[in-house]
């Protein structure tokens, strides 16, 4: 029974940890984005919130750079940019 069990050195388990709380950081941070507003192409006026959010990490990585937090939010709010310019540019051909 004792050869199953894996032993961890120190650096896998706390490579280990990272990954995984990095993991569950992106999809809390991403539900989070998801649920902002953000008008692409003028089809939603009023609302940045995105946008507003990509220059409060931009700030923040220039007052504290090399934060690997502010890279993995950047990362996110790219990833639901795309996402959503790819919805509007899908959704304005098939509506054409």
């Amino acid at each position: 029974m004792l050869n199953n069990i894996k032993l961890w050195t120190r650096t896998q388990l706390v490579v280990n940890i990272e990954t995984e709380m990095e993991a569950d950081f992106r999809e809390r941070y991403s539900y989070y984005l998801r649920n902002m507003k953000q008008r692409i192409y003028d089809s939603y006026l009023g609302y940045n919130e995105l946008e507003d959010e990509r220059k409060f990490v931009v700030q923040q990585a220039l007052k504290t750079p090399g934060r690997r937090g502010e890279m993995i939010k950047f990362e996110e709010i790219d990833k639901e940019l795309t996402r959503r310019y790819s919805e509007h540019k899908n959704y304005n051909q098939y509506n054409d």
